[in-house]
């Protein structure tokens, strides 16, 4: 397996989950959801550099809450105004020996070894790899005061994380920033490069409202009981 860094972004503040305290720092089956997703990633690939990217107005929070749960060793950089700008502090804090880099969002604690372990692997051999699940619900394309349907069997819905040859990832990144960028593979795109997609899951939830956050226990305490 080639030498991997993982960046994890966690920059939300939370707003459309309500409170005062950004969702990344929210507990989750009694641990915050920023601490499950790095140990995810530490438990699947044990020897990658995991960076934490955090606002720099929550560092302090982060190293004190850490302080209190099982947390695997990472570092910690700080963002900026945009992910975009985040991802790019973080790329610069990976090691000079790394071949492939991730980028992950905090708030999907669930991605499982598995899939952790494919989007190494595929983007290993095809230089980029972007987990995407189908999507199932009825989409509307708002026209003024009319709406149109869409097609959904060629829609995909965007799941993280995104693995990509470093070299290719660095040299996207040093690209001007534009609001066009959604991810990483939208700025890798703006090179000209074809993007790779792997199947993602639909268990890596995004956790956002705190509908999610429900789904999100249900989904531990269903892998709990499979390992029971």
């Amino acid at each position: 397996m080639k030498r991997t860094a993982i960046i994890i972004v966690a920059g939300g503040g939370g707003r459309r989950m309500g409170g005062t305290l950004p969702k990344q720092f929210m507990v989750l089956d009694q641990t915050p959801i920023l601490a499950h997703t790095i140990n995810r990633f530490h438990e699947a690939l044990p020897e990658a550099q995991l960076i934490v990217v955090l606002p720099e107005a929550h560092i302090d929070f982060w190293q004190n809450l850490r302080a209190r749960f099982e947390v695997a060793r990472h570092q910690i950089v700080k963002g900026g105004e945009e992910r975009f700008h985040s991802v790019r502090n973080g790329l610069e804090a990976v090691g000079m020996e790394v071949e492939l880099v991730g980028v992950h969002d905090a708030v999907r604690p669930l991605a499982s070894k598995e899939l952790i372990h494919r989007t190494v692997e595929e983007a290993a051999t095809y230089g980029s790899a972007i987990p995407v699940v189908e999507a199932v619900d009825s989409y509307r394309r708002i026209e003024g005061e009319h709406s149109v349907i869409l097609d959904r069997r060629p829609l995909r819905i965007v799941q993280t994380p995104q693995l990509f040859d470093r070299a290719l990832l660095d040299r996207a990144y040093e690209a001007p920033y534009s609001p066009l960028f959604t991810d990483d593979a939208s700025v890798v795109e703006a090179l000209g490069e074809v993007v790779h997609l792997t199947e993602g899951e639909r268990s890596n939830l995004k956790i956002t409202t705190r509908e999610d956050l429900i789904i999100a226990r249900a989904l531990l305490a269903g892998e709990e009981e499979a390992l029971d």
